[in-house]
């Protein structure tokens, strides 16, 4: 991962193989940066997003080449922005197979703002820069080893460049994890990542077997993974920094390692994404890895059932029942609503913690996906306050949700035949059917994500994020975190 620093100083000064600028569009080229202010009255350069020009040789700058990032318009400028126009630099650095590169920060009033652009622009370069070809024998090692973000006044800006890459950090490994083959990424495979990162940073971590789980009452995830020679796990993840008796807070992630709908067998085109249904797990452990790498003085438990769905004499059918571990009953009416009976036994057993609030994140369902595209998370809930809470954490980091209605009519869709409650309400409503599932399930102060649309992608979506697994929510739930956190020390204060 390239090494991400901050430096001060004059900027005509600075010396590095690129040196990338970004300008909003209409806005004139400050007078350090001299001739290059031909390109802007020749109209080579509008500023609009993400266009680019290089210039090699400017005079009166020591880097050898000038390379100008479009902000777009500055009236609609915002931090994801300054995230995206990083990561073009930095992929521009690393195509011209430069060692080192500098980014300047766009002028910002305040060390508040000063902080927030210098972690978003760490943010980006360090995203833009993933790749993920482990297991490619030719592949081409990126070759940038250095990417530097430059300010007149560099107070603040290096502790905050060093946040913003362990921020992106949490990312890469939510979609390292998610884009590995379901041969490798096992749910014991997951397990083994939790404890490696309880070593590293003295969390607590407990992993329940299929034998543990069964022991604990979980039938929802003991029967999704019956029928795999890869056992299911319950892995636990503890970070107590936030004080003794204080209440914490709950991620729970979904994470099916591959999901083939079981007997509800999906169609065999592009089932192989269905390695991407472990992406709400990955997160929670990219979430946990940022939570001990920044050493955040709160309290979270992360919750991660995993386990594979797949067909086979021993798997579980449409028309059983299972009792799960709240003791509520489910008729199966489709064995490929599995992710909603893995949560409902994690949301009960989170029960135990008597959690300040729980946030559970889950690629749930295709009728999210419909209903908001590839650009949002559906927000669902029972409590205003922390629903508002996550959604200004995803407007914050760039992995934006949108908060959708659990009216009880959907509630009434769900209910059972031959059980308390059925495990799909049917086509219509379905991303908030499935919520209104999960809400049965809840006592405490509760958000749920559907990631379906966001998780992973067939195509590149933007600067910063590939083709591939997105990483998300990891980014949202640490900006949850650290809210929670200031508004700790804002009272303590």
């Amino acid at each position: 991962m390239v090494r991400i620093n901050a430096a001060g100083g004059a900027l005509a000064e600075v010396s590095s193989g690129l040196l990338a600028v970004g300008l909003y569009k209409g806005e004139e080229l400050p007078a350090w940066l001299g001739e290059a202010a031909n390109v802007l009255s020749e109209g080579d350069f509008s500023g609009k997003q993400g266009e680019t020009t290089l210039i090699y040789g400017p005079d009166g700058i020591a880097s050898p080449r000038l390379l100008l990032v479009g902000l777009g318009e500055q009236s609609s400028f915002t931090l994801d922005s300054l995230r995206r126009a990083a990561a073009t630099a930095a992929k521009r650095a690393r195509s011209l197979k430069l060692d080192d590169a500098a980014f300047v920060l766009p002028v910002s009033e305040g060390s508040a703002a000063r902080i927030a652009a210098a972690e978003a622009a760490a943010e980006g370069a360090a995203l833009g820069l993933y790749r993920f070809d482990r297991h490619k024998t030719s592949a081409e090692r990126p070759k940038l080893t250095t990417f530097t973000l430059i300010h007149e006044d560099e107070q603040d800006i290096s502790e905050a460049a060093e946040t913003g890459a362990q921020l992106a950090a949490a990312a890469i490994l939510a979609r390292d994890l998610a884009n590995e083959p379901s041969n490798e990424a096992t749910p014991e495979y997951l397990a083994e990542k939790a404890q490696k990162i309880a070593e590293r940073y003295g969390m607590q971590v407990h992993v329940l077997d299929r034998a543990g789980i069964e022991a604990e009452d979980m039938a929802g995830l003991a029967t999704v993974g019956r029928s795999s020679s890869n056992e299911p796990r319950f892995i636990v993840l503890e970070h107590r920094k936030g004080g003794d008796g204080v209440p914490p807070v709950v991620l729970v992630g979904k994470a099916v390692t591959f999901d083939s709908g079981g007997i509800s067998i999906k169609p065999s085109g592009g089932m192989e994404d269905m390695k991407f249904d472990m992406s709400g797990g990955a997160a929670v452990l990219g979430t946990m890895q940022a939570v001990g790498a920044l050493d955040l003085a709160v309290n979270v438990v992360a919750l991660i059932p995993a386990t594979e769905n797949l067909p086979g004499g021993d798997a579980f059918k449409p028309g059983d029942v299972l009792k799960l571990h709240s003791g509520k009953t489910v008729e199966i009416v489709t064995t490929d609503a599995e992710g909603r009976l893995i949560l409902a036994d994690a949301l009960s057993y989170a029960k135990r913690y008597e959690p300040a609030a729980v946030i559970d994140c889950a690629t749930l369902t295709g009728a999210c996906h419909v209903a908001l595209g590839d650009h949002a998370s559906g927000l669902m809930g029972n409590d205003e306050a922390l629903i508002a809470e996550v959604q200004t954490a995803g407007e914050a980091s760039g992995e934006r949700a949108w908060h959708l209605p659990l009216f009880k009519e959907y509630t009434e869709q769900i209910k059972g035949n031959t059980a308390d409650l059925r495990n799909s309400g049917g086509r219509y409503g379905g991303a908030l059917t499935a919520g209104a599932f999960l809400k049965e399930f809840v006592d405490y102060p509760w958000a749920h994500l559907d990631i379906a649309g966001v998780a992973y992608y067939g195509k590149q979506m933007n600067a910063y994020t590939p083709k591939g697994a997105s990483g998300a929510p990891a980014r949202l739930l640490v900006e949850f975190l650290r809210g929670r956190v200031r508004e700790q020390s804002g009272k303590e204060s």
